[in-house]
């Protein structure tokens, strides 16, 4: 692809933050049209536009009018959750490449038929799951590939933020999250952590996940601020939310290795994606930023009541940062969400000029996005494993490992 002309789907908190914080001063994509379900989003998207490019967009309130634009052969699909996955089997059937927020599906059936549109049409397509470029998630599997753990034998994630202002303010600021709390008990959010730890375990290049197991805690945090903070919002006081505030899933991988997530958006907390990755030589834990690995030092120094290493993987980041964010840093670290948002439009758009197989691909979204879908029918079924589908049709195992 010559020239990047692309369209925006979805213009709240997510579309309009990358547009203004990453797509316009990166200037690789020309922004030919903007398109949300509100007019006043859309307009002001394109004012940005204009005044930052000196063109004005073509602005969408129905995303298959924006489908039908020849001035666009790119699209940034950034809308509700609900959207995301037929927007993109819309977008790859239309010949646009697809660049894919990131969210839970709804069902199994959505993310077969996300694969098969791609085999069909093998439209290029990526999965914009960004905490995949963090620097110390990069570092960390840096470390792996260098051996420095030894064999991974177990990784957690979790996605460890308090959303409940944006959850009950949903229906001023018209946020899904919302609507989604009231009707849905399940790990609604799984590909932030899931993401970097799929790459550390080589799911689909070697690997997969098998099945899974997931429980819910009771729904009391929401009610609990609510009487705080909308004691007069009737609606909300009487609302009664489907989605329990903790929840916890494990999976079991094809080779041995066990993966455990933690949901936790509705309780106060700091934020926290819970990232650890525990090997037969050693160990990264996010909680504390910290790496123990199984050296002679490392014991020495450690005791069973006081953690020496706390706060150390900073000094490893001179022997194990990762190339790709060696190159970032002597170029720039820009953007929002510590530079990741940048650098993850960055490999995406050279991808599409140089023809290159995406890093993060539609298998990778089909497989992580499940995670919703499986934790729903688990808990429903009283914490029931539920086995995992092969979106890759057994190529997982004779895929080169990345």
């Amino acid at each position: 692809m010559k020239e990047i002309k692309l369209g925006i789907i979805g213009l709240g908190q997510r579309g309009y933050l990358l547009l203004q914080d990453v797509l316009l001063p990166q200037k690789i994509a020309q922004v030919t049209a903007v398109c949300d379900a509100y007019q006043d989003r859309c307009e002001q998207a394109a004012a940005l536009v204009e005044k930052s490019c000196g063109t004005r967009p073509a602005e969408y309130q129905d995303y298959r009018e924006l489908l039908r634009d020849g001035n666009v052969n790119t699209v940034l699909i950034a809308c509700a959750w609900e959207d995301h996955i037929p927007v993109a089997v819309a977008a790859m059937h239309a010949g646009k490449a697809v660049g894919m927020e990131v969210g839970g599906a709804y069902t199994i059936e959505q993310c077969w038929q996300l694969v098969d549109t791609y085999e069909q049409t093998r439209t290029p397509f990526m999965f914009l799951e960004n905490c995949c470029f963090g620097q110390r998630e990069m570092q960390v599997l840096y470390m792996k590939e260098q051996g420095v753990f030894g064999q991974i034998v177990h990784c957690t994630g979790g996605y460890q933020h308090d959303l409940r202002e944006e959850i009950c303010g949903g229906k001023q600021n018209r946020h899904y999250r919302l609507r989604n709390y009231l009707s849905r008990n399940c790990e609604n959010y799984p590909t932030h952590e899931l993401g970097p730890i799929a790459r550390i375990l080589d799911i689909n290049h070697g690997n997969r996940m098998l099945t899974l197991t997931s429980t819910a805690s009771c729904s009391a945090g929401l009610h609990a601020y609510i009487e705080q903070k909308y004691p007069d919002d009737e609606l909300l006081r009487n609302a009664k939310f489907q989605q329990g505030d903790i929840v916890t899933t494990v999976i079991k991988c094809a080779r041995g290795e066990t993966i455990a997530l933690t949901l936790d958006t509705s309780l106060p907390r700091f934020y926290c994606r819970n990232f650890s990755v525990h090997g037969t030589k050693g160990l990264y834990d996010e909680n504390s930023d910290s790496i123990f690995l199984d050296t002679e030092e490392d014991r020495a120094k450690e005791s069973h009541w006081i953690r020496h290493s706390a706060c150390n993987a900073e000094s490893y980041r001179a022997k194990y940062e990762h190339p790709v964010w060696k190159q970032y840093i002597e170029q720039g670290v820009q953007g929002s969400h510590s530079g990741m948002d940048w650098l993850e439009f960055q490999i995406f758009f050279d991808c599409l000029k140089e023809g290159k197989p995406m890093p993060i691909d539609v298998y990778d979204a089909a497989s992580w996005m499940a995670i919703t879908a499986l934790s729903e029918q688990s808990i429903a079924r009283g914490s029931a494993a539920v086995d995992i589908p092969d979106f890759t049709r057994g190529k997982w195992e004779y895929e080169s490992v990345r």
